[in-house]
Parts: structure tokens; C-alpha cells; sequence
């Protein structure tokens, strides 16, 4: 019986991708999972999620990872469609994947709705979606360090080049970033989500 578990990472993030993965493992070695010390994402050390990536992708049967980039983000939210973007790469994942049961977390407020969209989707049935599902199910627990660690991997490479801080606009470092960025160039770097308030402010108070 091969389950699967789909989690994203970044989706408030004002930079970077938007990072959805989803592994397929047998429902047997989730035991395996629990004992390797899986959990949600959020609650392990930075170090802990990248010794746990490559046990869990070890451990999987299969798994799938996309990278959505700001310049698709920003054109869904244009339509009002930033869950219906999470929904198409999710249902891209289950589809890969094939298994018989999927658990998700889910990004719409009516959970059971966003299963359905889902199924849709796919054409693939038996999709749980589930608030904080990452917090509820193992599977869903070792998806979300495959896209923590994938996520937190493009932000470092960014930092390469950018004092780029986390990404998320309540980090100032962040911020002040996109500011400069701007204020060099008159424009907003690629790696910019350019839909989102913050970025539409700096661009807007630099403008004025």
C-alpha cells in the first residue's frame, strides 16, 4: 500500500520559489520515519531537516519536488489564483507519484474543498487534505523537510550574492535588500515577488 504525503514550503515568502514536494513510501515503513525522528518541518533545526533529507529520500519509494517561480506566483495572484497554483503542482505530484492514498496540507480554508480540487485535477481519488497536516501525518511531516530543505537551498544561493536575510517580509534584512536592489536599478530583481504588499510599497515610495 504506497501512501503519499505533499507539503510546500515558502508561500509567504516575498523571495524565492514557492517549493511544493511530495514522497510515495509504503504505509510499512512509516514506522521508520517516526524512529528516524520525522516531524513537522518547523519544529527542527536547520540541521536536523538536511541529516533528515536524505534518509527520507533513502527511505522513499518515490518522491517529486517542483520550484515555482515568482514570475508564475505573481501571475496567479494577479487572478485571484495563488491556491489554484498550489493545487495544479500538488495534483502534478500525486499524479507522478500514483499512490492509493494521498495526505496533504492543505492551503484553502475549506480543506475538503481543496481534496476535491485536487482529486479533479489528478483524475487520482482518495486525496486527504488536512489543516497542518504536516503536524498530523508523518508522510506529510517528511514531504515538508523535502521542501523546507529545497526552499532554504535557493534562498542560500541567492545569499551568495544578496544579504538576502530569510525572505519573508518580517525579517528587515529582507526588506532593506529589495530596497537597495531597487533603488540601484529601478526595478525589482527576478527573485522578487512583485505581487506582494511589501515589494508594491518599496517600489511605489521609491517612484513617488
Amino acid at each position: 500500500m504506497i501512501v503519499c504525503g505533499v507539503d510546500e514550503a515558502g508561500r509567504g515568502s516575498m523571495v524565492g520559489p514557492l517549493v511544493v514536494a511530495g514522497i510515495a513510501i509504503e504505509r510499512s515503513k512509516i514506522k521508520t520515519l517516526e524512529q528516524l525522528g520525522v516531524r513537522d518541518s518547523k519544529k527542527l533545526t536547520p540541521a536536523s531537516r538536511r541529516r533528515l533529507y536524505r534518509q527520507i529520500l533513502n527511505l522513499a519509494d518515490d518522491y517529486a519536488v517542483f520550484r515555482i517561480s515568482p514570475k508564475i506566483i505573481d501571475m496567479h495572484v494577479a487572478r485571484h489564483q495563488l491556491n489554484h497554483l498550489e493545487a495544479l503542482y500538488m495534483a502534478r505530484i500525486i499524479k507522478k507519484l500514483g499512490p492509493h492514498t494521498s495526505y496533504v496540507d492543505s492551503c484553502d480554508v475549506n480543506a475538503s474543498r481543496f481534496g476535491k480540487e485536487l482529486e479533479k485535477l489528478s483524475n487520482i481519488s482518495n486525496i486527504k487534505a488536512y489543516h497542518h497536516a504536516d503536524a498530523k501525518f508523518l508522510v506529510v511531516s517528511a514531504a515538508s523537510i523535502i521542501a523546507k530543505v529545497t526552499r532554504d537551498r535557493a534562498i542560500e544561493k541567492l545569499a551568495k550574492s544578496y544579504s538576502i536575510g530569510s525572505g519573508y517580509p518580517s525579517d528587515s534584512r529582507t526588506i532593506t535588500c529589495v530596497r537597495n536592489c531597487f533603488a540601484k536599478t529601478g526595478k525589482m530583481p527576478d527573485f522578487v515577488r512583485k505581487s506582494w504588499a511589501p515589494a508594491q510599497k518599496i517600489a511605489n515610495y521609491q517612484a513617488a
